[in-house]
């Protein structure tokens, strides 16, 4: 087996985090090929960076649409992908251990469009954006690495991470400092980027906290984001002749899903049963 087919076997068994850290390198290696190129024969600019980056003119947008999407998957520095990617496997790890590959994937690639869209707007219609941002174009995994993660934290923000000298520290915590270092970073350059960073953010808690209990697909996210949750509680009605009251019950389903996330956030998903994770995981894909 050579070198390629090694890297398309691995590819192709590999899981959905696996797949998106693969893409992301191919990219970057294919960005430093055309870096070279362009360096031995002196060509100003790397086409490829030109081709995949979202720019911040919206005419300029209009004719490279895909960008609002292939920019998330497009890094020029090595530092910035090696952080990125450091973050996705983690991240995307914890965040398969409760949603499906599908929604995983659909959460890194319209927080990326989130992301995008909040770039262009906040350069093309606050100017004072424009004078701490060092560059009008966009790139990066960020945005959508962001939606992952303020995902998961919100759907189970009292999970707790080991950090060594420091302790159990809950999920909620960590996103809070994640969202701080954008928001601070803001006056001191790359506003725009950062505002992707956010924006990514903001479509991982919309996505948790307001979308169906049943699986989203990327056609139907959107939509669902902005309409009411469907809460699995229901109303019952006692009958007699004392004035009607309301007792809400929680579905039996409910009740252990509960059960469950009070023990995580309590001792950690390590201290859960074989049972419970294959319960929590079956709920998960519906």
């Amino acid at each position: 087996m050579n070198f390629l087919e090694n890297i398309k076997h691995r590819f192709t068994n590999s899981g959905i985090v696996e797949k998106l850290i693969y893409v992301n390198v191919g990219v970057f290696a294919l960005v430093f090929f055309a870096n070279t190129f362009s360096f031995l024969f002196q060509i100003n600019g790397n086409v490829l960076v030109n081709w995949l980056a979202l720019p911040a003119s919206f005419d300029e947008f209009l004719t490279k649409p895909w960008t609002i999407v292939t920019y998330g998957f497009l890094h020029a520095r090595f530092i910035h992908i090696l952080l990125n990617l450091i973050a996705l496997f983690y991240i995307g790890h914890l965040f398969k251990q409760y949603f499906t590959s599908k929604q995983l994937l659909n959460f890194y690639l319209l927080g990326t469009v989130f992301g995008g869209v909040i770039f262009m707007l906040s350069y093309n219609f606050f100017p004072a954006f424009q004078k701490v941002s060092q560059s009008s174009i966009l790139l990066g995994a960020s945005a959508g690495i962001s939606a992952i993660f303020i995902g998961i934290a919100t759907y189970i923000p009292n999970y707790e991470l080991k950090f060594p000298l420091i302790g159990y520290v809950k999920l909620w915590i960590l996103a809070a400092i994640w969202i701080a270092i954008d928001i601070i970073q803001i006056p001191a350059g790359n506003a725009g980027g950062h505002l992707a960073h956010l924006g990514g953010a903001l479509f991982g808690f919309l996505y948790v906290n307001r979308a169906s209990n049943k699986e989203l697909t990327i056609f139907t996210s959107l939509k669902n984001l902005f309409t009411k949750k469907e809460k699995p509680l229901k109303t019952v009605y006692k009958s007699g002749n004392s004035p009607r009251k309301k007792t809400v019950v929680k579905s039996q389903n409910q009740q252990e899903i509960d059960a469950i996330l009070d023990k995580i956030g309590k001792s950690g998903y390590d201290a859960l049963s074989k049972e419970e994770k294959e319960f929590l995981f079956k709920q998960g894909k519906r």
